[in-house]
């Protein structure tokens, strides 16, 4: 029987790594690097003058730059694991960034924002850099390997699940009981995405 990787058509062939093609210095790392400089200074920065304009801005910063990133990796052809895997990292550290300073202007906020951390930054984290035990250019690809894991995780719906829910919420409206509920339902996805990526099992490559 065919595995999920063997079953994707010519057309698909984009989706795996060009080992030949891998470095850190693309135009997309860069453009990561300086989104996530910038957006944590400004996170820094609205912490100091408790503001929370400049702390909504930080977000801004973060989340345009994220897929202005990845659309230039694209549209250059520098998509990488390299890039991919520093693009993931850098995202902890600008959300990171932002719900310090969100629990610093509003420590009502923490219950629900510490969730959401724990969710966003140890098993989210683990599960989107585990697209290095395949040879795929990032968890963009991941539908090659487990389609229900890409639709839960990496689709554009799960992506906007997972970052936007969750801040838009808080900021809007400051409910900290349903943001612990959408923090904790969340978790639990994860924890689901998690069984099943151990149930589909990381490949180890040889010696």
């Amino acid at each position: 029987m065919a595995t999920p990787a063997e079953q994707v058509d010519a057309s698909s062939l984009d989706v795996w790594t060009d080992v030949e093609a891998e470095r850190v210095g693309t135009a997309a790392t860069v453009v990561t690097f300086v989104r996530t400089a910038i957006a944590v200074v400004l996170a820094g920065v609205a912490a100091r003058e408790d503001s929370l304009p400049l702390l909504v801005a930080s977000l801004g910063v973060y989340w345009v730059g994220d897929m202005l990133d990845g659309a230039v990796a694209r549209v250059l052809g520098c998509e990488t694991r390299i890039g991919a895997a520093l693009d993931i990292l850098c995202d902890r550290f600008c959300a990171a960034a932002f719900y310090v300073g969100l629990m610093w202007l509003d420590p009502d906020l923490a219950p629900a924002v510490l969730v959401y951390l724990a969710e966003f930054m140890v098993v989210d984290c683990f599960l989107s850099l585990a697209f290095l035990a395949w040879p795929i250019r990032s968890p963009n690809y991941f539908y090659v390997v487990d389609r229900p894991l890409w639709l839960w995780n990496w689709s554009k719906p799960g992506k906007a699940v997972n970052s936007s829910l969750f801040a838009v919420l808080l900021l809007v409206t400051g409910w900290v009981a349903v943001g612990v509920a959408i923090a904790s339902a969340l978790l639990l996805l994860k924890c689901l995405s998690l069984a099943r990526l151990m149930r589909l099992g990381l490949p180890i490559p040889a010696r």
